[in-house]
């Protein structure tokens, strides 16, 4: 353990050393704009994350649905206690359109000549904790989602009843809400495993493919660079006394997680080969010594549900068993 304290402390000194400051930046006047914008997005943020968890489903209703096709009393029941849940289930989806044209928003502003992305993001501090908190948000939502299998049986269930109504001629009063494109494009989004995070990754490399006058690094150094500063936050005593937060630990270690994760859907190599600006390896070692060492020490009310290199493992897929991952990164997070 001393060997590896003693690499981590030498390879930090090749990391950004500032403070960003996650619990109290706010906009300079030219932040302001680009951050008013994404303030209104984000205001919604906790009440869907509240709305998500309480979901419950319609379950025990379609079960007894199914089982009694011919009961039309059930049938009815049914329908009405999946059809308010359906219309949640589309404000979601409609508040990751909004999401995405935030995120974009925050891309242009951050990647931006003639600043580097380091410089930007220490100027830049109120936009830049936007960003992480968008990240923030994107793995909370997947998580909760990942672990809530009623929401595509609702889901399903609302599909093969507005289906089989349109063979029998009928139209149902929610299909005006619900529509046959809307419920398409619903389909697609909650069939991914980590809709919110696909949908940031479409996002950032529609944006790269789109701003052809800006070279794909900036993109992706932004990412690399978010991930180092919160890292060094973490590793430097002097930084972490300044959290007057204990959650902010928490909240630091999840947008390293979600600069990582981000960056192996946009980067063309990932970030797990030998080439890529992050060390994984490194990252991986850090975020369960700050869960599990009394160095970086957590209390147990903001330990995160699962160890966050579980995490790292369950959301990253594109490109970790790539030939280019170093077998040492495979083993980290088996």
């Amino acid at each position: 353990m001393g060997n590896l304290i003693k690499v981590l402390g030498k390879d930090l000194e090749n990391c950004p050393h500032f403070f960003l400051d996650f619990e109290n930046a706010q906009p300079t006047e030219a932040e302001t704009a680009v951050w008013n914008q994404v303030s209104a997005v984000l205001e919604e943020a906790h009440g869907i994350l509240a709305e998500l968890q309480s979901y419950n489903g319609a379950g025990q209703e379609i079960r007894e649905a199914i089982q009694n096709p011919g009961d039309l009393q059930l049938q009815e029941k049914a329908w009405n206690a999946v059809c308010p849940l359906v219309a949640k289930l589309k404000r979601f989806y409609e508040f990751s359109l909004r999401l995405e044209n935030a995120l974009r928003s925050l891309l242009e502003a951050l990647t931006s000549p003639p600043y580097a992305p380091m410089q930007h993001l220490e100027r830049e501090q109120a936009l830049a904790k936007q960003f992480a908190e968008i990240l923030h948000f994107t793995l909370s939502f997947d998580e909760l989602k990942m672990t809530n299998p009623a929401i595509q049986n609702d889901f399903s269930y609302y599909r093969r009843t507005i289906s089989r109504n349109r063979l029998n001629n009928q139209q149902l009063e929610a299909e005006n809400e619900v529509n046959n494109e809307m419920a398409n494009r619903m389909s697609l989004f909650y069939a991914e495993a980590t809709p919110m995070l696909k949908t940031l990754s479409n996002a950032t490399t529609k944006f790269v493919s789109e701003n052809k006058t800006l070279p794909i690094e900036d993109t992706t150094d932004c990412l690399s660079t978010m991930a180092c500063v919160c890292r060094v936050m973490l590793e430097t005593p002097e930084y972490r006394c300044r959290f007057t937060n204990t959650d902010t630990m928490l909240f630091c270690m999840r947008v390293m997680v979600g600069v990582i994760i981000l960056y192996d859907h946009v980067h063309p190599v990932g970030a797990f080969a030998k080439t890529s600006k992050i060390d994984c390896s490194l990252y991986v070692h850090i975020l369960i010594s700050c869960v599990f060492l009394s160095s970086c020490p957590l209390p147990p009310s903001v330990l995160p549900s699962s160890p966050l290199h579980l995490l790292l493992s369950r959301y990253t897929t594109r490109h970790l068993n790539d030939d280019s991952t170093s077998k040492q990164i495979r083993a980290l997070l088996q």
